[in-house]
């Protein structure tokens, strides 16, 4: 079978190495120069399955209300007159309840963990390198009300069987050296030892050279501006480049997804979380992190990628903009600099942000559609690195028409209808 993916960031071109691996014919259509060029450029870095959580979870509407007015704020809201933005706002809110967040969780912790074991798997058959670590990760917490009030995890984390281990501030330092460095007062933090870290930039391009020789094409600086039909199917897609036909047809373009398929009568309720992240060039290599540290007054991930500290948080909903404000910088600096003083050089960092394409329950959307020969694999959220390597393993079986190894009909676009 011939397939198109249309989108080469991890969730594309993941999604290309296990079709071609089950012996189909892929080729992948992207606007960018090369893979992972957006939203997979310089994410934070880190694979976390135990943190796979909602963002919409019984308490954040009053917790958004606080953060708005911090200074450093985790979460920034610039409302415009975007009816997308209104739905999605008040369909997250709907899913600040402990039924729906105990539904999410579950299924975002049954991905995040298969993806994790398929990432590994992949790693040990082929040996790719993408300045991986498997060091855990420490959720850090500043302030003793925030570890007093850790109990809500670790019950999801046992019932889950996620190993932890509940630290005190000298061992938060024997998990993160550079700690003992820091010109903040620790409480203690969260460890899972299991969790891993890794470029995504790095990955998603040695997968995609990888992907290549085993014939899967890439069709770059290729924009993609319709998905014709006729008769119930996708007869092919339209790009600047002239049309490209296939038998199958898979959307795995971010926050760009919806667009796409809307004209075909599915309304899919991903929209964009911008994140923000500084990569900044490690200069003390003793106060630097060795794996991912998250900072919980400011929800902010710091991890180390061979010689980098990566930087990378924040939440703001405000549509498709990809400006740089200043004070996002300041507030990735504020976490970073405060805890691990003098590691790097923040001067030379660079900035950037992404678009994170969020559904309202934080749950990506994997599988068919209405449309016979149409696919989804999108709305990952915060974890698309996470998920990477699961979700192209499961809708590599879903075309197929394979039974998937984990549950899937729950990720499909159709539970959206269910829930109406």
């Amino acid at each position: 079978m011939k397939i198109a993916i249309l989108g080469s960031g991890v969730i594309g071109v993941t999604s290309a190495w296990y079709l071609a691996q089950a012996g189909h014919e892929v080729v992948v259509v992207d606007r960018q120069s090369g893979p992972a060029l957006e939203t997979s450029f310089a994410n934070a870095g880190e694979i976390s399955p135990g943190y796979a959580s909602p963002w919409a979870a019984p308490g954040i509407p009053m917790k958004a209300v606080r953060w708005l007015m911090m200074r450093h704020a985790p979460l920034i809201l610039r409302p415009h007159a975007d009816m997308a933005m209104m739905r999605w706002l008040a369909a997250m809110l709907g899913n600040c309840n402990a039924r729906d967040y105990a539904i999410n969780k579950s299924r975002m912790v049954r991905l995040a963990e298969f993806s994790r074991d398929r990432l590994i798997e992949l790693r040990g058959a082929t040996g790719i390198r993408y300045d991986e670590r498997s060091q855990g990760t420490l959720q850090l917490f500043r302030e003793q009300k925030q570890l007093d009030g850790v109990g809500k995890d670790i019950a999801v984390l046992k019932a889950d069987g996620v190993p932890f281990e509940v630290l005190d501030p000298t061992g938060c330092v024997a998990a993160e050296p550079g700690l003992a460095n820091s010109e903040v007062p620790l409480a203690g933090g969260l460890r899972l030892p299991h969790d891993e870290t890794g470029d995504c930039f790095k990955f998603t391009n040695a997968l995609a050279q990888m992907a290549a020789t085993q014939g899967v094409r890439f069709l770059n600086d290729t924009a993609i501006t319709r998905l014709a039909a006729e008769g119930g199917r996708i007869t092919h897609v339209e790009t600047d480049a002239g049309n490209l036909v296939a038998d199958a047809y898979l959307v795995a373009m971010g926050s760009y997804s919806p667009q796409l398929v809307a004209p075909l009568g599915i309304r899919l309720p991903v929209y964009p979380v911008k994140g923000y992240s500084i990569t900044v060039p490690i200069v003390d290599e003793a106060r630097a992190p060795v794996s991912t540290l998250l900072d919980e007054s400011y929800k902010v991930a710091i991890t180390r990628l061979g010689d980098r500290i990566r930087v990378g948080g924040m939440a703001e909903i405000s549509g498709f903009t990809k400006d740089l404000p200043p004070a996002r910088r300041a507030t990735l600096e504020h976490s970073a600099g405060s805890l691990f003083p003098g590691a790097g050089d923040m001067a030379a960092a660079s900035f950037w942000c992404g678009l994170r394409p969020m559904t309202p329950d934080s749950t990506p959307v994997i599988g068919a559609t209405k449309v016979p020969n149409l696919f989804l694999n999108t709305g990952h959220g915060t974890l698309g690195w996470t998920m990477a390597c699961g979700s192209a393993h499961v809708i590599a079986d879903i075309i197929a028409g394979r039974p998937p190894a984990i549950e899937t009909a729950d990720l499909a676009i159709s539970r959206y209808r269910n829930a109406a």
